[in-house]
This record gives C-alpha cells, structure tokens and sequence, in this order.
C-alpha cells in the first residue's frame, strides 16, 4: 500500500504517520511538509525506524502546481497511491464582526482548497488503484466555534467537499471519508495541557474521562483507508470521546442534576 499524507510534520499528521507504520506491513508512505527543516528530517528518521519505506516532500498544497508536484513526486517515487490522507490546515482566532477578509481566505485555502487541489492532482493515480481519500475535519466543522474567525464554516465545508467527492468518484472505485477529531493534545496544544486545572476541566467534560491522542485519529484513518472500510463512502467519523454530544448534559435542571435556584 501506498499512501501520500500533507501535514505529516504536525501532531495529528504524525501520529497518524506512526500508527500507520506499525500497522499496515510492507506500506510505503510519502510525506508531504510546507517546508524543509529539522521537523520532516526527524519524521522521516522516525518512519524508517518503524521499517516503512518513505518519501518526504515539500510544497504549498493550496497551489494548484505545486499540489501536483506533491503527488507527481510520490508517484515517481512509490507508484500509484492507494490512499490520499489530507492533514494540512491551520485555525486562527478572531470575531466574524472584523476578520480580516484574508484570513478568512487563508483559513479557507488551507482547510478547504488544499483538498480540493491535492484531490484533484491524485484523483487519476486514485482511479487506476481504486484508492480512497481520508481528509481530517474537525467537531468544529459540525458545531459553531466563535471567536475562531473561519476556522468552523472552512472546516463545514471541508466535509461537505468530501461528501460531494464520494458521490462523483464512487462509481469509479474512488472511496472519501472525513474524520473529526475533538480535543487532541499535540505538541500545539501541549501549552494548554500544562495548566492542571484547564486539562482536568477538560476531560471532565469528555464522557470518555480523557483528551485524545494523535494514534486515536490514526486508527481512524487505517480503518477508512483499508479494506474493512471498503464499503464506507461519503461518511464523516467523529473520534472525540463523546464530548460533542455531551453539551445537552450541561445544561443545568437535566434529570439528576440539581436545578438553578434563583
């Protein structure tokens, strides 16, 4: 098996990296970076560690050339692609009543764009595997996040993009799939973490008690690119501990819960 993954040098993109070495024998990975650097050296160390063979690139996936250089390479490299994993995207704060437009368009270009692009420069090599493309969303695609400037509609967007890709390339053997990961400690948000009290209010408000890890979103990602996937299409996996449906039981005067005296 062949599989390309942008945003491999980010905590998610890693872990799902990781997980995918140790669980699929004689995998080839390609490994896609904005950029040169220390971070893509020590994943590629990592990865050939763990007896994968492995690619890494460099380029901007939310240009069209250079998104098809990313796949054009990882082909010349390891052969057609089985599997597509896209990571890349970033958030950035701020209110709706003054973002500025070109954040707005940064945040849709790469979570949004970026998979549109690498989609389209993989959908060939896809084809003549009967590949499948797994996009990382988020629960912030699925619910509001205000105060995070475009990060929930570019991301809502995203999962309706691989929706829409499901139904025009399932009939060619072209599987799409979202995940949508909750809180997950990376190293970016490691600062958050360090807090004792803001990570225990946290995982109080987990029913599964605990934040996720980046291998939880890569198992995801091994079962939606691999044959026990193989009739899954068009879906949207939330891995996050229960925590997006757990909002209603917040809500003060719920049974067995005392009610707010006034």
């Amino acid at each position: 098996m062949h599989v390309l993954v942008t945003g491999a040098t980010g905590g998610i993109g890693q872990g799902i990296c990781e997980l995918l070495a140790q669980r699929e024998p004689g995998l080839t990975l390609s490994v896609a970076s904005s950029q040169k650097g220390a971070k893509l050296d020590a994943l590629l160390q990592t990865l050939r560690g763990l007896g994968v063979q492995v690619h890494g690139f460099t380029g901007d996936v939310t240009k069209p050339e250079q998104a098809q250089g990313i796949v054009r390479q990882a082909i010349e490299a390891g052969g057609d692609l089985d599997a597509l994993v896209c990571v890349a995207g970033a958030s950035g704060p701020g209110k709706l009543a003054d973002l500025p437009v070109e954040q707005w368009d940064l945040t849709f270009n790469l979570n949004t764009r970026s998979v549109f692009l690498m989609a389209q420069a993989a959908y060939a090599s896809l084809k003549r595997t009967r590949g499948s493309i797994t996009a990382i969303a988020s629960m912030s695609g699925l619910h509001p996040h205000p105060g995070y400037g475009g990060y929930s509609p570019a991301k809502a967007a995203l999962i309706m993009l691989c929706r829409q890709l499901a139904q025009e390339w399932g009939p060619e053997g072209v599987r799409t799939n979202t995940v949508c990961p909750g809180m997950v400690r990376t190293p970016l948000t490691e600062a958050v973490y360090q807090d004792a009290d803001t990570k225990a209010r946290r995982e109080a408000l987990v029913p599964m008690g605990r934040i996720g890890r980046p291998d939880d979103i890569g198992h995801a990602v091994h079962y939606l690119i691999g044959q026990g996937a193989a009739y899954v299409n068009g879906q949207n996996l939330v891995v996050d501990g229960g925590v997006a449906d757990h909002m209603l039981s917040m809500i003060p005067g719920r049974p067995g819960k005392p009610p707010v005296k006034g």
